[in-house]
């Protein structure tokens, strides 16, 4: 048993995380079922591109205000008012936080739009980049529901309530599908379809921010103008941890949004390719990778700041195993299985095989930059729960200035290629500076505490993808209908080769597996 669940306990822990996984699970899943329905609809065409593109801008935005600097400056200081002055008060000051937060969103959302409209006035541009410009228009009031939502989740989160939050993306995945339904049921043609998909974002941003909000008001929330506590340190606090944080995840974000400004300058498929490629990576990433960050973050904080440097370290090295546990062998999965993915999960109407085909590379280099883009994310706010704000921001700096440089030059060789392996080396790159700044802080995140569980990670995972390539090369010899043997390799091969790397692992006595046994034996 670890020290780390000291207060929640490990059961508890344990169960936390495969609340924020099974609620993330439907929500991804979802998302596969919009983004088939979208590109079936829409295919890699300019209206595909145009629009991931536009919906990028909103998306900045809740990383940088919401789920990224403001999130993770209110984790340790919301929690440090909620240990000192109770609920009443941490509520109360919230409340404070959140009427910042509208002001700040208000005043960015009325400056987009005036600039975007602006652009496409005076702006010589061409059909794909005034389209792109439109869309964002249309989609940029998302980022108030969704920045304002993720806030309030993460109140929910402290108060360990992690279902309700975890959900929301369901309702924008929702939301997408039934717009783009009615849509379809008009035989409106693609011109008309993607203006149908943009209002369903706006609709299930709305219920987004509505379906938290709801849930921390049974908490005791009562959102005031007015408040009767003063909470000028705590706002400063915020403040001090806000700003660097802010300019570390709008590094980050335009990070993104780089890339995908390279992409649509090459034409006028390749950023929807690059976008469906990352997806896909994202999935694995989503559903247990943010999982883990979302429940062992606050623990990491609330042992800081309890003094308890021992419950950090734990904690710490526990997630992180969970991490490469969980990230490597889905790399080695879309490294070799993203042919039959792809055929089986997209490839309906205007998305062909060759648009299958197109992508089949790019998600290879994708699965194999996974582990990288987890343990990234994990050390990340690893640094966060330690109020080290400053030094994720010089290695964003670092690795936007790399990607950026690496994308322009690779892509005159490899063009999406190109981008997608800039994109992976980068992560690559900062993934290791923030682990060194880790292990450099405390001598117990060093590599050789968490050595031997790589070693069975490795085995195992290795393991597995043996097994995928001769199954693979069996289910060719079977001649069968490729769409069907897409099927056949998603529905059955994956799951084998899921068990047969927890069987390696439970067969070796991987560490976290080992704990688990000993929850379901109490």
């Amino acid at each position: 048993m670890f020290c780390i669940f000291n207060k929640l306990g490990m059961f508890q822990s344990l169960k936390n995380i495969a609340i924020v996984s099974s609620s993330t699970v439907g929500s991804r899943l979802l998302g596969l079922v919009r983004d088939a329905m979208i590109f079936a609809a829409l295919g890699t065409s300019i209206w595909s591109s145009a629009f991931i593109l536009a919906f990028t801008l909103p998306n900045l935005f809740r990383r940088l205000f919401g789920e990224g600097a403001l999130a993770s400056a209110l984790v340790p200081t919301f929690s440090d008012v909620l240990e000192r002055d109770g609920r009443s008060k941490a509520l109360g000051f919230f409340n404070q936080v959140f009427l910042r937060a509208l002001i700040v969103l208000l005043l960015v959302l009325v400056t987009g739009i005036v600039c975007l409209g602006v652009i496409i006035k005076l702006g010589n541009l061409s059909q794909r980049w005034v389209l792109g410009a439109e869309l964002a228009m249309g989609m940029l009031p998302y980022m108030l529901f969704i920045c304002l939502a993720a806030i309030v989740s993460v109140v929910l989160n402290i108060f360990g309530r992690f279902a309700i939050a975890a959900l929301t993306p369901v309702i924008l995945n929702v939301a997408i599908i039934v717009a783009l339904c009615f849509g379809m049921c008009r035989n409106s043609p693609q011109s008309v379809l993607v203006w149908w998909i943009c209002g369903g974002v706006l609709c299930g941003g709305i219920l987004q921010l509505l379906l938290p909000s709801l849930s921390l008001f049974k908490q005791g929330w009562r959102p005031s103008l007015i408040s009767n506590h003063r909470f000028n340190q705590s706002l400063r606090e915020l403040w001090q941890l806000f700003l660097p944080g802010l300019l570390g995840a709008a590094i980050l974000q335009i990070n993104i949004l780089v890339s995908r400004l390279l992409a649509f300058s090459l034409n006028d498929t390749a950023a929807s390719e690059l976008y469906l490629a990352s997806r896909l990576m994202e999935l694995p990433l989503g559903v247990f990778t943010i999982a883990i960050v979302t429940v062992f973050f606050p623990l990491m904080a609330k042992s800081l700041t309890s003094g308890n440097n021992k419950g950090f370290v734990d904690s710490f090295n526990s997630g992180l195993r969970l991490v490469l546990a969980i990230s490597f062998p889905a790399g080695i999965g879309l490294f070799i299985l993203n042919e039959p993915i792809l055929r089986a999960l997209f490839q309906w109407g205007a998305f062909d095989s060759s648009s299958v085909l197109k992508i089949v590379p790019l998600l290879a280099i994708y699965g194999l930059g996974l582990p990288f883009y987890s343990v990234a994310t994990f050390a990340t706010r690893g640094l966060y729960a330690a109020k080290n704000m400053s030094y994720p921001v010089k290695v964003a700096g670092l690795c936007l200035a790399l990607n950026a440089l690496l994308g322009i030059l690779l892509m005159q060789f490899w063009a999406e290629r190109g981008l997608a392996l800039a994109n992976v080396l980068s992560a690559t790159v900062q993934a290791l500076l923030l682990w060194i700044a880790l292990s450099n802080s405390h001598s117990l995140l060093r590599f050789k505490h968490i050595w031997n569980a790589l070693k069975k990670v490795l085995i195992a995972g290795s393991v597995m993808g043996v097994t995928c390539y001769i199954s693979l090369f069996f289910v060719a010899l079977l001649g069968m209908n490729p769409k069907f043997e897409a099927y056949l390799v998603v529905a059955f091969l994956i799951p084998v080769a899921t068990v047969v790397y927890f069987s390696i692992l439970y067969f070796l006595d991987f560490e976290e597996l080992s704990n688990f046994r000993k929850i379901l034996k109490q």
